[in-house]
């Protein structure tokens, strides 16, 4: 489990996807190579006190490449 701010209220909805998209290309990378199966399992965002969103893995690894 990793919590992570990406970004704050003021940046543009392009801004909070690409910082977004970079921490997840960098968890991508720091994966230990004697860890087997699938790494990112679930993705979910959400504002400090707001709901959370789950996002789905495989669109967001579509994103990335």
């Amino acid at each position: 489990i990793i919590h992570a701010g990406v970004g704050k209220v003021s940046f543009g909805a392009e801004k909070l996807q690409d910082n977004l998209l970079a921490l997840i290309t960098k968890l991508i990378q720091l994966k230990p190579s004697s860890s087997k199966g699938i790494y990112l399992r679930s993705i979910g965002i959400s504002s400090t006190m707001g709901p959370g969103v789950k996002v789905d893995p495989l669109q967001v690894r579509a994103l990335i490449k």
